[in-house]
């Protein structure tokens, strides 16, 4: 990830979702929908949703999971024309996902078959869900957002809807570190490290984070 990147402020990104034939694009898996939405100064501004036509057969159970019947990805672009567009779409962006690890193995992979490569950094809500509310019952998007009250049209496994949730859900986080913890708008940087901190740390992270603020 750039420099620059890496120091942009967490309110400026987009959030993004995939839902795919099954859970390893090493397996052969492939992407059925992207959804994705730009953040800008903590407001939702642009959205991003495609079907695609993926050239394999989508399992029974992912289409009784989605809705997404091989039917209507059969009327859809194929994967490169719609990738080659979400990679413009996302291009100057950081991103975030929820379980963002599968997200990402999809993306690169995807990318990949099109010889694009992503430059930006990708922060998980899930991990960071996981140090900023650990007194939420799971950490399941649907979980989260009738924790946080978030808004829901209580659509799920569907790239949009996840995507807007898990929006939602990422703006709450902010808003949580900055009532609870003083941190008004931190970096992508900062809440990429807070992804990745052990939560018997995250004291000291917070803490270390506030004396920056307070001497800088």
């Amino acid at each position: 990830m750039t420099s620059e990147l890496h120091s942009r402020p967490a309110d400026t990104l987009i959030v993004f979702d995939f839902e795919t034939t099954g859970l390893s694009p090493d397996m052969g898996d492939r992407s059925i929908e992207i959804g994705a939405v730009l953040i800008e100064n903590g407001q939702i501004t642009q959205r991003f949703q495609q079907l695609m036509n993926p050239s394999v057969r989508i399992p029974v159970f992912i289409e009784n999971l989605t809705g997404i019947t091989n039917r209507m990805v059969s009327e859809a672009r194929k994967n490169n024309e719609v990738m080659a567009e979400f990679f413009e779409f996302i291009h100057g962006h950081n991103l975030v996902a929820h379980n963002a690890s599968f997200d990402e193995r999809f993306l690169r992979a995807e990318f990949k078959r099109i010889k694009k490569t992503f430059k930006g950094g990708i922060a998980c809500s899930l991990l960071a869900s996981r140090r900023i509310f650990q007194q939420a019952p799971n950490h399941q998007l649907a979980t989260l957002a009738e924790y946080k009250n978030l808004p829901s049209d209580g659509v799920y496994h569907r790239a949009l809807a996840d995507a807007e949730v898990t929006a939602h859900l990422w703006l709450s986080l902010l808003t949580e570190l900055e009532h609870k913890h003083d941190l008004q708008v931190p970096s992508f940087a900062f809440m990429a490290q807070l992804c990745k901190t052990p939560k018997h740390q995250l004291h000291r992270l917070l803490k270390a984070s506030q004396a920056v603020k307070y001497t800088g």
